[in-house]
């Protein structure tokens, strides 16, 4: 079979390698049990606040967010704190993930992942890895996230900063189409 010239000069083969990934990032997915009443999903164990998911991490805040449909929560980091994030599966959120430590293995690598969708999974965040999410559905769309440190507005103890939205370029937040 022969394609047309339009057609030959815009073909071309999908990538199927195995997605980029960030040193020290982690996921793990997690067990949604169903029956007729609805869903229960277990996101984690914790002793003395160390999470069973991801040894080494030891909780210290929870905090839930929402975000409305569209809505592009844009990048920030943490020089100190990990986090674990959480999306329930009836929302979609895409995570986007930029590997800013100078030195680091990965440095300058992004990843993408999207969160819900029918799935259930943790996501961990190490410090100096930006993080940013847009919410994908027409909903309003959830977050549950573990941090091994407490929050602090006081400009001398907080940990958190921001890069622009479009850090890594506006595309980054599009949907992938293939």
């Amino acid at each position: 079979m022969e394609l047309s010239e339009a057609a030959r000069r815009a073909f071309q083969v999908q990538d199927y390698s195995p997605a980029s990934q960030i040193k020290g990032v982690e996921a793990a997915e997690l067990t949604r049990h169903t029956d007729d009443g609805g869903s229960f999903t277990e996101l984690d164990r914790f002793s003395a606040g160390a999470s069973a998911a991801f040894p080494g991490f030891g909780i210290a805040q929870v905090n839930y967010s929402e975000m409305e449909p569209g809505a592009i929560k844009g990048f920030h980091l943490h020089r100190a704190q990990t986090d674990i994030w959480y999306v329930p599966p009836g929302d979609k959120v895409l995570l986007v993930l930029l590997d800013v430590r100078a030195g680091s293995p990965t440095e300058g690598a992004r990843m993408r992942l999207v969160l819900g969708d029918g799935r259930s999974r943790l996501v961990l965040i190490p410090p100096g890895v930006a993080h940013g999410c847009r919410n994908l559905a027409s909903t309003r769309g959830r977050i549950i996230y573990f941090t091994d440190r407490h929050f602090s507005a006081e400009p001398d103890a907080c940990d958190e900063g921001r890069l622009p939205w479009d850090f890594a370029g506006p595309d980054i937040w599009e949907i992938a189409r293939e």
